[in-house]
């Protein structure tokens, strides 16, 4: 047995080495069929799709045809970092190397992009290399932009500054150190105005910490209260109404349209700008959800629209403009007026890949439109979770509602989908092209 074992590895480390010489060559290439700039949630999605997909038209792609562009060492699972703000994972369950992520027949190039040259179909990384491409698939998510309140960068390197914040992965287990130690004071958190990933994130820790209070007989000495730049609960006014209910039964302060513009570490203060003015907060404990925008290569590339996004068509996903129609995005760094969540791409990524093979293999759109759909698993506190989920006109589209009931509801169920199957089905199916959302393990046929 084991003589029998000693020659298979014998062969295998041959194979080994020759792939990863092939893949270092495919790496090396000056041009691709498709280059897919980005690793995250959207890119490794939609990579993996649309070379099943070619597969499975009996077209398939040569292995090293499709690139992705990415420099990042890991691969983050983020909306696992509510989790372990919350105590129910330890932060090192959502990463992943990239490298372990990206299957031999898809080209790894380890570099970031740093100028889009459309009219060439190529871009040029950060080296300086340049590469060309058929079809340029952009997915690379947004910046957070934590320097732009100051004193926020000083207060979350401060183990003792009791200011933290679930949106990185240096900082989302410093979430559950600041609850779990918190016996008495204020703890507030923030939500900025304007666009930022997962928008319901912000309220979801909140939820957290008051139950993880109230189940340790601290709820009493602790004020919990949330400041928000945006003008309610939520944008969905079905959902909003709800868990603006719920914030009043909870007792919960709700200050609206107060955005934080400083922190100041050492007086334990915050300021928020309202329509008057500003306003300085005491605070014992402080979550901060930042500000977040476009990345800068994007913002001023010629792909982007006037706010930074890059243009595409809210239902093809194709860009906008008929010169760059071989320019497609999905996901965060996208225009698409929608919540910027994982669940979008799981909508977004089978409706880029269908329209872009379609015009691959007959030069014409296929009838895939995107709706708009996305998805907020909103944590209520433990055992408990509001699953909000809309489209386009912020319009309630709801997949378990004929089986569990109105999903305005926070209900176990969907709780356990939160922290368990979401992120087994992310590593395991979405990552490789094989999981659709509310489609399951089926890729849409779009009418086919």
């Amino acid at each position: 047995m084991l003589a029998l074992r000693s020659k298979a590895l014998a062969r295998s480390a041959p194979a080994a080495a020759r792939a990863r010489r092939w893949a270092s060559t495919a790496a090396d290439k000056d041009k691709y069929k498709v280059v897919v700039v980005g690793a995250g949630s959207g890119g490794l999605t939609v990579a993996n799709q649309i070379y099943n997909r070619f597969k499975s038209a009996g077209k398939a792609l040569n292995p090293g045809d499709i690139a992705i562009l990415d420099a990042a060492e890991y691969h983050y699972y983020q909306p696992g970092w509510t989790l372990v703000g919350a105590g129910l994972k330890k932060k090192d369950e959502t990463r992943r190397k990239l490298d372990s992520l990206i299957p031999p027949h898809l080209a790894h190039v380890p570099e970031n992009v740093k100028t889009f040259e459309p009219k060439l179909s190529s871009v040029i990384t950060t080296s300086g290399r340049k590469i060309s491409y058929e079809n340029l698939v952009v997915a690379t998510g947004l910046q957070t932009n934590w320097s732009a309140i100051p004193g926020l960068e000083k207060a979350l390197a401060d183990p003792a500054s009791g200011v933290s914040s679930i949106y990185s992965y240096n900082t989302c287990d410093k979430v559950w150190r600041d609850i779990d130690a918190l016996r008495s004071g204020k703890a507030i958190f923030t939500q900025p105005a304007g666009v930022i990933k997962c928008a319901g994130a912000p309220q979801k820790i909140m939820w957290m910490a008051w139950d993880r209070f109230q189940k340790t007989n601290r709820g009493d000495n602790i004020s919990v209260d949330f400041y928000t730049g945006m003008p309610s609960m939520f944008s969905v006014k079905k959902y909003s109404d709800i868990l603006d209910q719920l914030r009043k039964e909870r007792g919960v302060g709700g200050f609206f349209q107060h955005n934080l513009v400083s922190v100041n570490p050492e007086a334990h203060k915050a300021t928020f700008k309202t329509a008057d003015g500003t306003v300085d907060v005491d605070y014992t404990l402080l979550h901060v959800s930042p500000p977040m925008g476009p990345l800068e290569s994007i913002k001023n590339s010629p792909i982007a629209d006037q706010a930074g996004w890059v243009a595409v068509d809210q239902a093809t996903l194709r860009h906008t403009n008929p010169e760059y129609e071989n320019v497609w995005a999905l996901g965060d760094c996208s225009s698409l007026p929608t919540s910027k969540t994982a669940a979008a791409i799981t909508a977004q990524a089978p409706v880029l890949t269908e329209n872009l093979f379609s015009v691959v293999d007959t030069g014409k759109l296929a009838g895939a439109a995107y709706d708009g759909y996305t998805s907020c698993p909103l944590l209520t506190g433990y055992g408990q979770l509001l699953l909000a989920e809309f489209k386009y006109g912020l319009e309630p589209k709801e997949s378990f509602a004929n089986i569990l009931g109105d999903q305005g509801t926070p209900r176990a169920a969907f709780y356990y989908l939160k922290k368990d199957f979401f992120p087994w089905v992310y590593w395991n199916y979405m990552l490789k092209g094989n999981w659709f959302g509310s489609k399951g393990f089926v890729r849409p046929t779009f009418g086919q």
